[in-house]
């Protein structure tokens, strides 16, 4: 099939980008970057930038692969040189990034639960968390997907609005944002203990488990099926540099939307928190983050920042339960745990996955507690995978047979340099949590 001429048939066939758009409000943004923006200041703005800004060329490497070749992210993978153990052995270090996502998921449920007993429910914690898990696991079974997605992404809309429009009220109070601060965000400087940066880098934007989705966006948007099978004309290539094109345009607009979302949690957390001297901690979390609105609107905004953080957080919940349910599927497959005799079959065990997931993190939050803690666990898991997906892109880029479909001199140096500053702050954080 060929691509959209049209600015109007372009504009309908992006999906994939603005999916993460819809869903990235998550509890990086909310928590993780204003909660930097509380220790550093405005200090580490470039860093927030340059954290959205690096990952797109992966982004839209894994992309390409996916899309010229017609596999998921895990499948390719696993066809990375090197060592094996029944699979690549990139797939298990994916698997413990996985594993970390159960706890970071756990601290969100912690977080709505958080929510609901601030809003007047008199339940135990331990319950409330109980009734968010089990709640996420029918609606994915009985297949409310859709009414879910339309319902969290019209709210999620609706409280970014508000946190761009706190931004700019910001200038009316007394913590109005000067030159000289915004100046003071772009010295390049760091602090001197990075686990919160490094948390932020890892899931701000796009994180690592948004890359290893994408693909899957990807395929399902009918990238792949569009191109259809290399045929080895020049026809094909050319129907192939069309959807390219627009992958690469969806991805580039989704970064422009996650980048300013992001950017204003921080310039709230970094002009409110850091000026008030509050870090958002585990017993106070929701209170504190909430001071970002009430100190701009009033008290009165509060209950809008419980609805705000239910929707972004239950819809993260609900979001990463459906995508690392697939993603379970597919890795019992390819580590040879189960085979599927059809996909009716398969069907069945997605949703066996979408009960499993739900019980396992509810039941680290009933242990563990701490929901930023939890958060911090999956955001440093994905910060260590970063640089092993960007070192895919680029094996992907070389091992490509069509020259002229591989990605632009910038775009390749741009990756490199991508997977070189993220292997850098990776290997800074192991060295810096290992001396401490």
């Amino acid at each position: 099939m060929p691509p959209p001429r049209s600015l109007g048939g372009v504009l309908r066939q992006l999906g994939p980008g603005l999916i993460i758009s819809a869903v990235i409000v998550g509890s990086g943004e909310l928590i993780v970057t204003p909660k930097l923006g509380a220790e550093a200041g405005f200090k580490l703005l470039w860093f927030i930038i340059l954290g959205c800004l690096l990952k797109v060329f992966v982004q839209i490497e894994l992309g390409r692969h996916a899309v010229l070749r017609g596999q998921t992210t895990l499948a390719s993978l696993n066809t990375l040189p090197g060592p094996r153990a029944v699979v690549s052995w990139v797939l298990w270090l994916w698997l413990a990034m996985y594993l970390s996502l159960v706890f970071q998921v756990a601290g969100m449920v912690g977080g709505v639960a958080r929510v609901f007993a601030l809003g007047g429910m008199t339940l135990p914690i331990n319950l409330l968390a109980v009734l968010i898990g089990g709640s996420c696991a029918v609606l994915l079974v009985v297949g409310r997907y859709k009414l879910v997605e339309n319902l969290s992404t019209a709210f999620v809309a609706l409280f970014t609005l508000a946190t761009l429009i706190a931004v700019g009220l910001l200038q009316k109070t007394t913590y109005a944002v000067t030159g000289a601060q915004l100046a003071s965000g772009f010295t390049l400087g760091l602090p001197d203990k990075l686990v919160t940066a490094f948390a932020a880098f890892g899931i701000i934007g796009v994180g690592a488990s948004e890359l290893i989705y994408y693909p899957y966006w990807c395929l399902e948007k009918g990238y792949a099926k569009n191109i259809g099978p290399d045929d080895g004309t020049a026809a094909w290539r050319e129907n192939a540099k069309g959807w390219l094109k627009i992958m690469r345009l969806d991805a580039w607009v989704s970064f422009g939307l996650y980048t300013s979302t992001t950017l204003a949690f921080y310039l709230l957390g970094a002009a409110i928190l850091y000026a008030k001297n509050v870090k958002v901690e585990n017993s106070q979390m929701i209170e504190t983050l909430s001071l970002m609105y009430r100190e701009v609107f009033g008290e009165w905004s509060f209950w809008m920042f419980l609805v705000g953080a239910f929707a972004v957080l239950y819809s993260t919940i609900f979001g990463a339960t459906a995508s690392n349910a697939r993603l379970a599927v597919d890795a019992l497959d390819l580590f040879k745990i189960k085979r599927y005799r059809d996909s009716a079959e398969r069907l069945r065990w997605l949703k066996y996955m979408c009960v499993a997931l739900p019980v396992a993190f509810t039941t680290v939050f009933m242990l563990v507690g701490a929901p930023v803690s939890l958060v911090f666990i999956g955001a440093v898991g994905q910060g260590l995978m970063l640089p092993f997906l960007a070192g895919a892109a680029i094996y992907y880029h070389f091992t490509n047979p069509h020259r002229d479909l591989r990605a632009g001199r910038f775009s390749v140096v741009s990756l490199i340099i991508a997977s070189t500053l993220m292997a850098a702050l990776g290997l800074y954080q192991v060295i810096s949590a290992l001396r401490g």
